[in-house]
């Protein structure tokens, strides 16, 4: 599970065939599968989640308080299950199982402080010998990134990956360290000095690719771009949701730049099951879904996609529903944002958009991911007459990092020639 090499599920379902009596593995692969995000897996999880408690009344304090976290997540109490993580790592501050969940789950909520909080909390009560510790140590490092904390996250990544070179998590922490710090020549040499760690038989390479994607796109080789989509990102590579909303992360950026992705939007699209539970399954992905239809021009589809989220958020009583608030509070408003861009109304796009930034964060999601908001208000605010709104928020991109090849393009769109040439 903390690793991504190959999944965990053959050896789950070996420990339940090994020990019948045995709830941990039944609520381990629940949790496994609800991680996917994929709402068709859900009645499965289920299942498994109800067979642990069926086994779970002479099972130790700490399975019954993992199998009590997951069923909050089945239900869709996110921040529930993170508290009862919280709980349990108090007392045991060397549970992995606790560390690895719970930032997955800040990380889809959007709770930043929390990434790097938690393993904070936990990495000094580790022996460095132990061999989990490396992973730990990358958990750590992530949450440094998205915390801002840019030198002490490349540290803690290298570290880890000094202990251990089969850490794909440092390796990814560090890449993002060199994204938001606009280090594109050196995050592409980074990869490619790990990849042939994490490129083969690993779950999260096709992540990792699309980072490498992100450092091309910003030297504006577009070319590059789609031959790491072509390679790495569409196909037979893309076999679950979290793999399809990269490959549609990356085909969005390329058609703000004005690429014609029309066919690729519309072969990925072939390939996700859309159905109707998925829609207000989750807004990160919804936002991706609506993504991926209006870059194969399909206005009308993405339209009734909406809808239907729109129904699933607004009518939901129940508060402690994490997705529901990230639905009502983000992921609404940006979704249809983007249908005013879809439509043509660049301007209004705009208008509607810049608000979201300012709760950007409750999407879930990284640093990373949600600069796509702020490159589609960019791409809006130079269609649309708004290139007063554009250039503010593109000077927040020149502050926080050198000006590159990406930044300029989006300069000289706003009618800043000049400048971009500088």
């Amino acid at each position: 599970m903390m690793s991504f090499y190959d999944t965990p599920l053959a050896d789950l379902d070996a420990a339940m065939q090994a020990d019948p009596a045995w709830a941990l593995p039944h609520t381990m692969k629940a949790g496994f599968l609800l991680s996917l995000t994929e709402p068709g897996l859900r009645d499965e999880a289920a299942a498994h989640l109800s067979h642990a408690r069926a086994l779970a009344t002479t099972a130790p304090a700490r399975e019954r308080q993992h199998l009590e976290a997951v069923q909050l997540l089945l239900e869709g109490r996110w921040q529930a299950a993170c508290n009862g993580w919280d709980q349990l790592l108090t007392e045991h501050p060397r549970d992995a199982l606790a560390l690895q969940w719970a930032q997955l789950w800040d990380f889809y909520r959007g709770d930043t402080p929390a990434l790097r909080q938690r393993p904070a909390r936990a990495l000094p009560e580790w022996d460095e010998s132990d061999p989990l510790h490396p992973y730990v140590l990358a958990l750590y490092a992530f949450g440094l990134e998205e915390n801002n904390l840019y030198p002490e996250a490349e540290e803690a990544g290298r570290r880890a990956l000094a202990a251990n070179p089969r850490v794909p998590w440092a390796v990814h922490a560090v890449a993002h360290v060199m994204e938001m710090q606009g280090r594109f020549e050196d995050g592409a040499t980074w990869l490619r000095q790990h990849q042939p760690h994490w490129a083969v038989d690993n779950g999260f390479a096709c992540h990792l690719w699309w980072h490498k994607a992100l450092f091309r796109l910003e030297a504006l080789d577009v070319a590059g771009v789609m031959r790491l989509i072509d390679h790495h990102l569409s196909g037979p590579a893309l076999q679950i949701t979290l793999q399809r909303l990269d490959a549609t992360a990356l085909l969005w950026r390329l058609h703000l730049l004005g690429e014609d992705v029309a066919a690729p939007c519309a072969a990925l699209l072939a390939g996700w099951d859309l159905s109707a539970p998925a829609a207000g399954y989750y807004a990160f992905n919804d936002v991706h879904a609506v993504l991926a239809m209006l870059g194969a021009g399909q206005q009308q589809r993405a339209e009734h996609w909406v809808a239907r989220c729109a129904e699933q958020a607004l009518s939901a009583t129940d508060a402690g529903r994490s997705n529901h608030a990230m639905a009502r509070g983000v992921g609404l408003p940006l979704m249809r944002g983007l249908l005013a861009l879809g439509r043509g109304d660049a301007g209004s796009a705009a208008d509607q958009l810049f608000p979201v930034r300012a709760a950007a964060r409750g999407l879930g999601g990284s640093h990373a991911q949600r600069d796509l908001i702020d490159l589609t208000l960019l791409a809006a605010a130079a269609r649309g007459g708004r290139s007063t709104l554009g250039r503010a928020v593109l000077n927040e991109r020149r502050m926080a990092k050198p000006l590159t090849p990406l930044t300029r393009h989006w300069l000289e769109a706003l009618g800043s020639r000049s400048e971009a040439r500088a």
